[in-house]
């Protein structure tokens, strides 16, 4: 029998199926979906069987055999080894990129250069027998100032070079202690009576007979030690055995079962129509203003598919999002709910991930990633927050999870339902046109109001001499809701003390080397950071340009916000959730908890706390500058500075106490902010359309960003323009082509980067010009140190 083999080496001419011959003692074990170890050119690689065949059209002789299997049962499914395939060809990336992104981290191989023993130790040179006494191999790392012994070794062939592959995480095993099942046997056992350790462990054993229990347990319940214990078990009192665990990522406290809560009229019109198509795979747009209970049509959905005997998955856009999400559906559906984000340990999302492929679970809840959970017999998909850029993956393979959602759908005959209360314009268009079902819930579930939104121009408030980040209003406000003892909510939409350091006598910003990109002030270590290349530097206390001690600076962060809050109102407790205050694990669950139980006055953060927070003492949000994503030269700046402030003004008021939002700007009047202010989602689709339609943008047209870096700047403008030449050649008339052009920013980590853009309606030879593209990239470029990177329907072009 004959294995086809995607093997895991990244190259243009390698991305196709190799033929392996499958060696007799493994064709009953061997499936398609599992983990190969392969041999090809010199050295071994990892690979992936994609399908068992009788012939192959090969010469038999030539074939090499699989060398081992690396899994006992499948990690892909039939299903998801046809996904990579559509992957491969709908984003342009190599199939192995496809199915690598489908299986945990710990999954991916873990490649070691090792020199393996083919004599006995007498054969070889002494100073290498030390390392060779104690194991068969040695490590190349161990082993460096040894490399020209080890030649010499490896020509006589005593010794011989291996690659050594292994996954990256192993099971976890816990150590288990099973106490002996008759109490006469542990009676007969003898202890010296100054044995009192043993003698004290015994009296437990006899009162736990039988018990499995774990040694880490055992040691805290019994007030023993671990050698107390092996003494024991050397006696015949007990005997020990590894057991596989899961590690646990919970780091919530006890969560108690809840009912489905009763739904409102517009709630059950949607959740009718969803429940009615179970069978089939329609894609719902479920646009519900914030706060109208999109999440209990979510959980009541799910509850139904259950009960058919099916599973679901449940996306969430932001890490941040996933505990309170996890805690919702935990408490209606217990231990049937997988967790997978990135917060997660590697370990940890292994564990998480072999529940879901052993069965043990029914509903995944998660970020992007979790749409590839290797379920069987998906019942449903949804995608919560559906208008969000973190849906699609920055590099190779560049998939939107949208789109793999709708194609495992029709799979598995299973709806889809995108909610969210700022739809993209795609998808809303979509509906538009039947292509989606469109599911309107106009009232917030328990009938509250919307807060009330004030629009403050802060242009105002400079002319009257208020240079503070906040506006009069604003901070009146926070005191007033901290006399009441109600809680605030600030966004900013950026990080760190500082936008720039500025040398105020000769203009001079202080730049990141690398890149060509101011560095961004960081208070808490006083340093200077790029957040584009992580290289960072001291704030320096003299210009290096004049040497003037002038040194400004300019722009606001979360830190200097921080510092500005407390002399606005010293008395309140603060909390802030950024980047920087969010790097530990569990640090989200930790803020947002004592958030929640009060701990805080305010909760000051960036884009995290935009969406899904839903705390009934938060009657005031503020955002400080709403200007910061409305001026990026990207066509999707409008659009999405509507979303964040829809968004964030959607956290006020969810409960009995109604909400005020105040909006910062120093462009009030622009229709994406004066439109956020009442939710009026319609007359900003309409007015933002039109603007694409005259500008030729999706949803009008499909746009592809190709991308293009090089050390030198003349190298990679020449291999911009070549791309563009030939794209004209090929591509028909009525496809536009934008460019080349330098990128916005220009240089990053020393590389210079140029772009060009191709806006069509329909292409029928895009696909087959891009890999012909990628071709010449790989036999000509890629050798003189260039990078191409192509990006189908990218969420931003900056």
């Amino acid at each position: 029998m004959i294995a086809e083999v995607i093997v895991d080496v990244a190259a243009h001419p390698i991305d196709r199926p190799f033929d392996y011959a499958i060696p007799n003692k493994l064709e009953p074990l061997t499936e398609p979906g599992m983990r190969v170890k392969v041999p090809f050119g010199n050295r071994k690689v990892l690979g992936f069987i994609t399908n068992i065949k009788q012939t192959t059209e090969l010469d038999s002789a030539k074939i090499k055999p699989i060398h081992e299997l690396m899994d006992v049962v499948p990690v892909l499914t039939p299903e998801l080894l046809e996904l990579a395939k559509w992957m491969k060809e709908k984003t342009v990336c190599f199939e192995i990129d496809a199915l690598q992104v489908m299986i945990p981290a710990a999954l991916r191989a873990k490649y070691e250069k090792r020199f393996v023993l083919k004599a006995s130790l007498e054969e070889i040179a002494p100073q290498l027998r030390p390392f060779f006494a104690k194991r068969p191999f040695v490590r190349a790392s161990e082993a460096e100032e040894f490399f020209s012994q080890l030649k010499k070794e490896m020509d006589k062939g005593t010794i011989m070079a291996d690659t050594d592959i292994s996954q990256q995480t192993a099971v976890k095993k816990v150590r288990m202690i099973h106490i002996a099942d008759s109490l006469e046997q542990l009676e007969a056992i003898e202890i010296r009576a100054n044995a009192k350790q043993q003698l004290k462990l015994m009296e437990y054993m006899k009162a736990n007979v039988g018990r499995a229990i774990e040694s880490a347990q055992l040691q805290k319940e019994a007030g023993t030690t671990l050698p107390t214990i092996y003494s024991l078990v050397d006696k015949g009192a007990a005997s020990i055995s590894n057991m596989e665990a899961y590690r646990d990522p919970q780091l919530l406290a006890q969560i108690e079962k809840k009912e489905s809560l009763s739904l409102t009229p517009a709630q059950q019109q949607a959740f009718d129509a969803i429940r009615r198509s179970l069978d089939t795979s329609r894609t719902f747009l479920l646009h519900g203003i914030t706060g109208s209970g999109k999440t209990e049509i979510y959980l009541q959905s799910i509850d139904q598919v259950l009960k058919a005997g099916k599973e679901a998955i449940m996306l969430v856009p932001e890490i941040s999002l996933t505990p309170q999400m996890t805690v919702r559906f935990k408490e209606r559906f217990g231990d049937m709910v997988a967790v997978l984000h990135s917060g997660l340990s590697a370990g940890e999302k292994y564990d998480e991930w072999r529940k879901i492929q052993r069965g043990e679970v029914k509903v995944v809840v998660g970020a992007r990633s979790a749409i590839f959970a290797p379920f069987q017999n998906l019942g449903l998909i949804i995608l919560d927050e559906e208008h969000e850029s973190s849906y699609k993956q920055d590099d190779s393979p560049r998939y939107h999870a949208r789109d793999v959602a709708i194609w495992r759908s029709e799979f598995h005959q299973c709806p889809v339902i995108l909610g969210s209360a700022t739809p993209s314009l795609e998808s809303y268009a979509r509906a538009q046109k039947g292509v989606y079902e469109l599911l309107v819930l106009e009232k917030r579930a328990q009938n509250q109001p919307l807060p009330n939104v004030e629009i403050i121009d802060m242009r105002e408030e400079l002319k009257k001499g208020n240079r503070s980040m906040f506006s009069v209003p604003l901070a009146d406000a926070i005191r007033e809701r901290l006399e009441k003892k109600e809680q605030v909510v600030l966004f900013l939409n950026k990080r760190g003390y500082s936008s720039f350091v500025l040398c105020r006598d000769c203009g001079t910003v202080m730049q990141c080397p690398n890149c060509d990109i101011s560095l961004t002030y960081h208070r808490s270590t006083e340093m200077m950071k790029c957040h584009y290349c992580g290289y960072d530097e001291k704030v320096p206390t003299t210009c290096p340009e004049c040497e003037s001690q002038h040194i400004r600076f300019f722009g606001t962060g979360t830190q200097k916000v921080e510092e500005e809050l407390a002399k606005v109102v010293p008395e309140a407790r603060v909390l802030r959730m950024d980047v920087d205050t969010t790097r530990n694990k569990g640090a989200h669950e930790k803020i947002l908890a004592a958030f929640g139980e009060g701990k805080a006055d305010i909760l000051l953060g960036t884009q995290m706390i935009a969406k899904g927070l839903d705390f009934p003492n938060i009657t005031l949000v503020g955002v400080l500058s709403a200007d910061t994503t409305l001026h990026l030269p990207d066509f999707r700046a409008a659009e999405k500075t509507y979303q964040l402030l829809t968004q964030v003004s959607g956290r006020a008021g969810r409960d009995k106490l109604p909400g005020t939002v105040y909006i910062q700007s120093y462009t009030p009047e622009h229709y994406a902010i004066t439109l956020a202010k009442d939710q009026l989602f319609e007359p900003f689709y309409d007015q933002e359309m039109a603007m694409r339609r005259a500008s030729g943008y999706p949803p009008y047209f499909y746009v592809v960003n190709i991308q293009f870096t090089h050390e030198d700047l003349m190298t990679v403008s020449e291999y911009a323009e070549q791309t563009v030449r030939y794209l004209n050649s090929q591509l028909s008339p009525s496809t536009i082509i934008i460019g080349p052009s330098a990128s916005l920013i220009a240089r990053v980590n020393n590389r210079y980067r140029y772009q060009c853009l191709i806006k069509y309606k329909k292409e029928p030879k895009l696909s087959e010009v891009l890999q012909q593209l990628i071709k010449i990239y790989r036999t000509e470029w890629l050798r003189k140190g260039a990078t191409l990177s192509i990006d189908m329907n990218p969420t931003s072009v900056m």
